[in-house]
Order: C-alpha cells, then structure tokens, then sequence
C-alpha cells in the first residue's frame, strides 16, 4: 500500500484539534473536534500497521457509509464479519460460494486495504450438516482441513481468524461439534492447514474477555505455549475487545505484552464500547477516554500490529440486538457523524 500523505500528516499533527467541531445530529450532545487524514493515517503515522473496520455486504448499498469506508487513509483494512464465515461459504458439504466474501475482497484490494479472514472454524454460523452430521474423528478432521484449506487457499496473503472463540470463561474449552468430536486436537488440525493452505499467511486464534489478565486470558497463553511445544503454527492472538463504557479491563499492556513475550503478535480485532441507552454527554466523554486506553495500551506494546473497530458506526452496530437496551458503541453514530470516541481514538495515537 501507498501512504504518500503521511509526511504531510505528521507535520499537522500538532494542530489536529484546532478545526471547528464536526456537526453532531443531536445539538445537546458532544461531537468530534479532531481533523485528520484518516484514522489509518493517524495509526500509520504512529507506527502501526493499520485501523481498520468490519463490514457486511448488506451495508454496501449505502452510499454515506461507503464514502466512509472507502476514504483515503480512513481504514487501512477490512473484516468481512459475516460472508467468510462457514454457513455461507459451505452451505452444502463440499460445495462452496464465494460471491459474497469476494465482493468484501475485492473491495479491500481495490482500494488497498489489508484484508483480514474471519473465520475458518467457531461454534456459530455453522450449517446444520456439520453440527447434525454425526461425523466420526476422521471424517470430522477431514471436513475442517477441506473447509479451511479451501477458505484460506482461496485469499492467500491475508491473516486469518483461524480459530474462533475455543474457551469459556473460565479458560475451559468450549463444548461443540469440533470438541466433542476431536478434543482441543481440531484447534492444531485447523491452524495446521490453514498454514498448509497459505504458507505466507498469518494465523490467528481470536477471542473475547481475553483482553485483561484473567483465568481465560492464562489458558489461552497456556495453549499458545501447548501449540508452539508441538511445533503447531500459531502467529497472532486476537483481542477482540468488545467493552463495555467505564469497565474496560486495566491490565490491558501487562496482557498484550505477556502474549507478545510467548512469541506471537496481537491485534485489537473487534473493538466497540457499548453504553446503557441513552447517550449522554457523561456517557460519551467516559466512552472518549474509554477508546483513547485501548488505543493507547495497543500503541505501548510494540507487538501489537493494528486495531480493527466492529463497525464504525452505530447504524450497524451488533450490539442493540445482543445487548438489549445498550448500544452507541462505535466512533460514528446513526448518522453517520463523528462522536468524541473518535477523538480518543486520534489521542490514543
């Protein structure tokens, strides 16, 4: 990628705050004053690999939000957060459909953003031949080394989520078809083939409440250290982040550096900061600084490469329907306006 405005930024940055605020939809609450080249600018400038966002296929028809995710120097990568995933690429065993996950491809080529693969094996989103298959040890290795050679051969040179989610809470692996049937053996099979597939690709384990230090936090390094013991390939964890206002972990650059130290590369994947409804201005200024912590905790460990927003808007957030009565986690509201999140974000920087 080019990112021939990075001179000029970073001789601007002293006065990033010194433009008039960004209009706000609803006037009795804050907006943004930052105005920067883009936020994978500001990250660049930083060091940093990239800031990115998710997106999905349905949103691409809205010409406001793609002015948004198509800018120069705003995302330096996507994630398609549903269109890779197992239920629509290999509805049918053995048959496959790309025609949703090549559009956020080719979107991220043609205009230069990293793409990052989500994902080759978790216990959602999967079609019910595979969860209702009763499939034997054999077969079962077999399904995931075809589902993830296929997936990731295909969009070579990306990093890949290539396991999803495989702990509880507690640092216990989590109870599905792939466990029950292999034990934590499917988590090298997977890792195994996607590097088979794509020996150039980056392969990650991704995972939420992993961000601070915690009972799930050590059992994942404990796996990363289980995997690099028996010579399986393993290059990034992904701290997917999805925080809630005023409770965002504090161990966060202790935890990212403790993973680092093991001999992989983090990555913030998913961030948003959820809100109990409605916003107000105490609410969002907590959210501001909220954003700045992770984005700074990510800048203080050199083996953190680049973060990664669960959508950047609020019109697309997962969050009011999985969270009932939270939302208003992301940088961009409704509207598509700037909120103060997105000045933590430049201060982080």
């Amino acid at each position: 990628m080019q990112f021939s405005l990075l001179t000029a930024f970073v001789a601007l940055l002293p006065v990033v705050f010194a433009i008039p605020a960004t209009p706000v939809a609803d006037a009795n609450l804050p907006g943004s004053t930052a105005n920067v080249a883009g936020l994978h600018a500001v990250a660049r400038a930083a060091g940093k690999l990239y800031l990115g966002t998710a997106t999905d296929n349905n949103e691409l028809t809205n010409t406001q939000y793609t002015a948004i995710l198509e800018a120069p120097n705003m995302f330096g990568q996507i994630t398609a957060e549903n269109s890779m995933k197992w239920d629509a690429t290999e509805p049918e065993q053995g048959v496959f459909t790309f025609t949703l996950a090549d559009q956020i491809a080719n979107l991220a080529t043609s205009h230069g953003q990293l793409l990052r693969g989500h994902n080759c094996v978790w216990h959602q989103q999967l079609p019910s031949w595979v969860t209702a298959g009763n499939f034997n040890a054999n077969q079962l290795t077999s399904i995931i080394q075809n589902h993830c050679g296929t997936l990731v051969g295909r969009y070579a040179g990306r990093v890949w989520d290539v396991v999803n989610e495989p702990l509880n809470d507690d640092g216990s692996f989590r109870s599905d078809v792939f466990f029950n049937t292999l034990g934590e053996n499917y988590i090298p099979i997977a890792l195994r083939t996607a590097k088979a597939a794509d020996p150039n690709a980056k392969v990650y384990i991704n995972d939420f409440n992993i961000e601070g230090l915690g009972a799930k936090a050590t059992a994942m390094k404990n796996l990363v250290r289980t995997l690099k013991s028996q010579g399986v390939p393993i290059d990034g964890i992904g701290l997917q982040s999805h925080f809630i206002v005023g409770e965002v972990p504090t161990t966060l650059v202790q935890n990212m550096q403790e993973f680092v130290e093991l001999g992989v590369e983090v990555a913030i994947t998913e961030l948003d900061i959820r809100m109990t409804l409605p916003e107000t201005a105490a609410l969002l200024e907590q959210q501001k600084q909220d954003y700045q912590t992770v984005i700074s905790a990510c800048q203080a460990v050199q083996g953190c490469i680049g973060i990664t927003l669960w959508d950047f808007t609020d019109k697309f957030s997962f969050v009011p329907s999985t969270f009932p009565g939270q939302g208003a986690a992301c940088p961009w509201d409704e509207n598509l306006v700037r909120k103060p999140a997105f000045d933590g974000i430049v201060a982080g920087f």
